[in-house]
């Protein structure tokens, strides 16, 4: 018979050691893998907006292609949604003349850059001057709204913009790409140093681990005869 004293304490399941090691492992490798996308991403915001500001008439012709191809795009799912069966009737028409327009836009886009960067800025300055008004009404109506006073600020900008966009479509177009091109590169830094950082962290973790050594034997009760 074996004494109390013997018996050896509560053994840990087998296959639980491995398993944490493959987590650990698991764990290890995301993170590793999450900062190099992230640097990537960083590097790449940085060469657009050096792009953006070394060559903003180049940059505008790929940004008014771009438009144009989203036009279309838009256009064609807006026909296709206008003959599904999933559509109520009274929306169909909406979705027709939607697409319509977005595919005849589309197309005119296609004629040169001056016609899609002239609808480009239209297109992002009624869009401000929607947005504006409808954020200045909704703060001044709410008096209960927080950081009401910030949100009736931010929308007489953005109709300011808007008007500003509407008036002066191709001044204020090529002033956004300046300002797109700066925002990249100084985004593009942000994530850059984040990426750095994080590098560094995994490193220090990975090294203040302890690493814990199994036993190479494990004691087991001798029968006594």
């Amino acid at each position: 018979m074996t004494s109390p004293s013997d018996s050896p304490g509560p053994v840990p399941p087998r296959g639980t050691e491995p398993q944490e090691g493959r987590l650990t492992e698991g764990v290890a490798a995301l993170a590793n893998m999450g900062w190099q996308i992230l640097l990537t991403m960083g590097l790449a915001t940085i060469a657009l907006g050096v792009i953006a500001l070394v060559w903003p008439g180049e940059t505008l012709r790929v940004v008014a292609v771009l438009f144009g191809v989203y036009l279309l795009a838009i256009g064609v799912f807006q026909l296709a949604a206008a003959f599904g069966t999933h559509v109520p009737r009274h929306l169909r028409v909406l979705h027709f003349v939607t697409g319509a327009a977005s595919v005849l836009l589309g197309l005119i886009c296609f004629r040169g850059p001056l016609e899609s960067i002239f609808l480009l800025a239209l297109w992002i300055g009624f869009g401000w001057l929607m947005r504006g008004t409808l954020e200045t009404v909704a703060a001044a109506s709410d008096q209960a709204m927080p950081a009401r006073g910030w949100h009736v600020a931010f929308g007489i900008i953005g109709t300011m913009a808007g008007i500003v966009m509407i008036i002066m479509p191709f001044a204020s177009i090529a002033t956004l790409t300046l300002v797109v091109g700066v925002m990249a590169i100084v985004l593009g830094l942000t994530e850059v140093v984040r990426a750095i950082m994080t590098r560094v962290a995994i490193g220090h973790r990975a090294v203040g681990t302890p690493t814990q050594r199994r036993p190479l034997f494990h004691a087991r009760p001798h029968p006594q005869h």
